[in-house]
């Protein structure tokens, strides 16, 4: 019982809770050392600095240009304040040049142009972020730093809030690490994709006879279904994920989010009334094709090319499929061996589907006609 107890929770908080359904709040700086000084450009959402200043003044909901210019002095203060660079152990002045706005997968950006008086040929410069990182968690600063033509890509997060960058020395493996490590972040805090997963997981220790569903006899039949879902939403997805990061497919970001919400209700109702004449591995192909295009907004928006894009693009899939594995090791063992309870072939399978379907139904509304139904 204590097994069934905690296979309901696990459905239950990714369910219930206040989840991130659509993609993490990131923001974009990018350092240059093209001229004699460092020179840094810094993409922030609007709608993080509507969160935390307030910029939409008249509270209709639409934040314009106007407001953002007017507030351009909060902008840069708040945010420089959270922004520390040193150049070979001197801490370096940054300062505001110009605000504009620019375009994003999710929205419109504040685009701060900024200056610096740490030398461009400095041996060691340290940068250390802290941007919305006490009031969002999950918030990420994605860095691109940029020297004779080499791109080095590095992830900031609370737990690692600096990194140092070295000019001159290729940190291709560093890279690679990083990527990894926000892969699996991704796919563990874009809990639409985990519950698309566990929704094609949940039959796994099933089998359908005679348009009922009956507990499986033996592992093994377990095992190759849920290889042969985990192998169909792993080349689905990287085939997409390849396409949109190339710049060879391009979808419109909240046709692609909906979409992505849909999948996963027709997926958690197939469970309950077999709305496809589909296998789980082949579902897991086709939809998984749309889930790809949605992990690929994180790497198209930092902007990446040549060598940098393809480390990045290597280590963000590789951190996606480990997350991936983890999530299955963690609930086919307990879905197995509580097959045969009413727990899980009524309470978890049934319950457990209806709920993920409403979920997804109404993040379909809100991606749909961009509104907030239930503040996911």
């Amino acid at each position: 019982m204590k097994l069934g107890k905690i296979l309901v929770l696990l459905l239950v908080s990714l369910s219930a809770s206040e989840l991130l359904a659509h993609k993490p709040s990131d923001s974009y700086l990018r350092l240059s050392t093209e001229g004699e000084t460092l020179e840094l450009q810094w993409d922030i959402a609007l709608k993080d600095l509507e969160f935390v200043l307030g910029i939409d003044s008249n509270q209709d909901g639409q934040i314009t240009w106007g407001e953002v210019n007017s507030q351009r002095q909060q902008i840069a203060e708040h945010a420089l304040q959270r922004l520390t660079v040193e150049a070979d152990g001197e801490k370096c002045r940054v300062s505001l040049q110009d605000l504009l706005v620019s375009r994003h997968s999710d929205g419109a950006y504040a685009h701060l142009v900024c200056s610096s008086n740490a030398p461009a040929r400095s041996e060691l410069i340290v940068v250390n972020y802290r941007l919305l990182f006490d009031v969002d968690p999950t918030h990420r600063g994605l860095l691109l730093f940029t020297q004779d033509g080499l791109t080095a890509t590095h992830v900031l997060s609370p737990e690692r809030p600096s990194t140092e960058l070295r000019p001159g020395h290729p940190q291709v493996w560093g890279s690679l690490v990083e990527y990894v490590r926000e892969g699996v972040w991704h796919i563990w805090m874009g809990f639409d994709h985990v519950l698309f997963l566990l929704s094609l997981l949940l039959p796994s220790v099933l089998v359908r006879r005679e348009g009922k569903w009956h507990e499986v006899e033996h592992l093994r039949p377990v095992l190759w279904s849920v290889l042969k879902i985990v192998s169909m939403f792993t080349l689905a997805h990287s085939i997409t994920l390849w396409l949109a990061v190339m710049g060879y497919v391009a979808l419109p970001s909240r046709l692609v989010e909906a979409a992505i919400a849909f999948s996963i209700v027709v997926t958690a109702l197939n469970n309950l009334y077999s709305v496809l004449p589909l296998s789980g591995w082949a579902m897991a192909f086709g939809f998984g094709l749309v889930h790809g295009f949605g992990f690929a907004n994180v790497l198209i928006d930092l902007g990446l090319s040549d060598l940098t894009l393809a480390v990045s693009l290597l280590g963000f899939n590789v951190g996606v499929e480990f997350g991936q594995v983890v999530i299955v090791l963690c609930f086919v063992p307990l879905a197995f061996l509580l097959r045969n309870t009413y727990l899980y072939q009524r309470g978890i399978f049934v319950t457990g589907s209806l709920a993920i379907a409403i979920v997804a139904g109404l993040w379909t509304g809100e991606r749909l006609c961009n509104v907030e139904i239930i503040g996911f």
